[in-house]
């Protein structure tokens, strides 16, 4: 069984060491981080599920950090924050929180919180996990595996890739694809095109003449499932499965419209 996983971004490490203990005896897959510099290296690595994060950290504001997860990842976020006036709890949902929960709380209550919020991933109707030949995406994990290698993809060009092969060939528009692959996002449909020339220099043999990610007059982009048999990449984008004992592998290296290290070096 495949594990979500939970990013615990909390300043006290006593808070941080507890959360992390009850969450893996909840059966989560853990990453933890003291600060928003620790937290970098996380998202550099892994997507986490969900994220569990102090609004005020040592190095920054956690408020931010959550706004730049909403803006580039599809991660359920729970801020956890001492502040707890309604102005406060405001604040945070329209960053982008998915709920709030105010310092102290109780660990069943927290634990109660992380299942709610987990739950529409445990219950979604779509596959948790698309398979194709020796091609494997998994939507918990998020990462794209092909003959025992990871394929290196952003978290944009991932949803982007398992929005299309979940049509299953079907042709999808531009604006179709921006609304299921980022539904917060309020970019031009035209932007899609940028992403989709960045994940064929991934997984295409040729990029120029693309075999896999096909494009539909008039219309957008469909997933070419006889295409797969080809091939993807020409290794440049590939990474060995070479997991550390007790820990998944790394996944997805971000390189997001505003990458991490910025945001931490604003802080």
């Amino acid at each position: 069984m495949t594990l979500i996983s939970v990013a615990i971004i909390e300043g006290n490490p006593h808070l941080r060491s507890l959360l992390g203990w009850h969450l893996q005896q909840a059966n989560y897959a853990i990453y933890q981080a003291a600060n928003l510099n620790q937290s970098r290296r996380i998202f550099e690595q892994h997507m986490p599920a969900l994220v569990l994060l102090d609004s005020d950290l040592p190095d920054g504001d956690g408020l931010e950090l959550c706004r730049w997860l909403r803006q580039n990842t599809q991660a359920i976020v729970l801020i956890l924050s001492a502040k707890n006036t309604e102005k406060d709890i405001v604040t945070g949902l329209k960053a982008g929180a998915d709920d709030y929960l105010t310092k102290p709380f109780g660990m069943q209550e927290l634990l109660a919180r992380v299942e709610a919020l987990t739950r529409r991933i445990r219950t979604t109707t779509a596959p948790l996990q698309l398979d194709y030949g020796e091609l494997r995406i998994d939507l918990v994990q998020r990462r794209v595996q092909f003959r025992g290698m990871y394929i290196d993809l952003t978290p944009q060009e991932f949803s982007l890739l398992y929005v299309l092969a979940q049509a299953n060939g079907e042709p999808l528009s531009r604006s179709e694809l921006l609304r299921r692959a980022w539904p917060d996002a309020i970019d031009n449909p035209r932007t899609i095109d940028t992403h989709v020339l960045s994940l064929r220099k991934k997984i295409e043999q040729d990029p120029r003449q693309p075999n896999l990610i096909q494009t539909v007059r008039n219309v957008g982009y469909r997933f070419n499932l006889d295409g797969i048999s080809a091939g993807l990449g020409n290794g440049s984008s590939l990474m060995e499965i070479s997991p550390a004992p007790g820990r998944p592998s790394p996944a997805n290296k971000l390189k997001s419209r505003v990458p991490i290290r910025e945001l931490v070096n604003q802080g």
